[in-house]
């Protein structure tokens, strides 16, 4: 979404600019790419078959079709959100066709540092947190490849990225991370993802005698997102809270996870009953409806969040946030003035902050009052094309 909303307002402001994203849907005829909307808006069928070193799956995709994508619209900057399913050779393709051309590069998390999905989390059921990598501390993690494994990894890596001019993070704390791997500091600047600009909607309307106890949850159901850490905090309440309290979780993929996480996920369900409503995955466009039926929005995550777009979109929308007290979370939501923080993974400590959230209605009114409108889409598309000069 990031990428997009910058591609359609540089559409709106007249620049000459293509959209390309990756698919798994199988094209027509057998072709990398296909065209939706507009030949602006090209899908790029292709897959990696490595998921250690971030390697395209089919190299004709890279050195021909992707290379003949190249040299029909010569671009001046090749701006990159991500290289995961499609290949971090696409970097050196570029490199390699547009010499000249300028490569920026967004970071949304730790892939190119931790080989656990990005996360900085450590395997296994207590998912502790990982401070910084090494190819030894990273070879524990993984015990079926050696330390040189992750060393060479690193160099590989690191040889792509020094192909790069400048590496966009959208948090401090994630430019913090990769300066401290290694990649240079002149290399980094931290723009915000931008939101579009809307008129904030009013506080829900309350019932007589209801208070501020409407909270949500939008995003994935995995063990990252600590939904399991939000339900068993609901599941502390008070009784009396309890029957005062909702929760509503905007969320899908729970059906791709392990059966151990899905049958923990069912069973809390079952526990609260009507307490809380899983209602499914969401689009895009729906944000703002979904958004004003809410009171709080909770953050959960256990693992190092970089900027997740909720965020930026509760702000924009006017509501407060109580969210976890680690990575860029902590960033951007300050203890007491915009929402509450918890401490990462504590049931408890989200049980007190939901608790000191509802109990005084003041407590919204002042919070609320202190939101910042988020960084616009057009501000944002400013500052990247700052960047984009050489």
């Amino acid at each position: 979404m990031a990428a997009y909303n910058l591609f359609k307002e540089y559409e709106r402001l007249g620049l000459d600019t293509v959209f390309l994203a990756r698919t798994d849907q199988p094209s027509h005829g057998g072709s990398a790419f296909s065209t939706i909307n507009s030949d602006k808006e090209i899908l790029f069928h292709t897959h990696m078959s490595d998921f250690f070193l971030f390697q395209s799956g089919c190299k004709k995709h890279v050195w021909q079709e992707f290379h003949a994508l190249l040299q029909r619209y010569k671009p001046t900057v090749i701006h990159f959100h991500h290289y995961i399913h499609m290949g971090l050779e696409l970097i050196r393709e570029v490199r390699n066709t547009l010499p000249d051309a300028r490569i920026v590069v967004t970071l949304h998390e730790y892939l190119a540092i931790c080989a656990n999905n990005g996360q900085m989390v450590k395997p296994g059921k207590q998912m502790k947190l990982c401070y910084k990598s090494s190819p030894t501390d990273c070879a524990r993690c993984f015990p079926e490849r050696s330390a040189a494994d992750f060393f060479l990894r690193e160099k590989y890596i690191k040889s792509i990225f020094n192909l790069v001019d400048i590496f966009v993070s959208p948090s401090h704390f994630l430019v913090e991370r990769y300066k401290a791997w290694g990649i240079p500091e002149e290399k980094m600047v931290m723009i915000e993802n931008g939101q579009p600009e809307i008129e904030t909607p009013a506080p829900r309307p309350l019932a007589e005698g209801e208070g501020r106890g409407r909270f949500a949850f939008f995003g994935q159901i995995n063990p990252f997102k600590g939904v399991d850490v939000l339900l068993e905090a609901f599941k502390l309440l008070p009784e009396d809270i309890q029957k005062k309290v909702h929760l509503d979780i905007h969320g899908a993929n729970l059906e791709g996870q392990t059966e151990a996480f899905q049958e923990k996920i069912h069973g809390l369900l079952e526990d609260l009953g009507d307490l809380v409503t899983l209602h499914g995955s969401y689009e895009s466009h729906e944000i703002g409806r979904l958004m004003e039926q809410a009171d709080w929005v909770i953050i959960p995550s256990v693992w190092w969040e970089n900027s997740p777009m909720v965020i930026q979109e509760a702000f924009n929308h006017g509501r407060p946030l109580i969210g976890s007290d680690i990575g860029g979370m902590v960033e951007k939501i300050t203890n007491g003035v915009n929402g509450y923080n918890f401490r990462s993974g504590s049931s408890n400590a989200l049980k007190q902050a939901i608790l000191k959230a509802y109990k005084e209605e003041s407590n919204w009114d002042l919070v609320a009052k202190e939101i910042l409108s988020p960084l616009t889409i057009g501000a944002c598309a400013d500052k990247h094309l700052g960047i984009y000069s050489f």
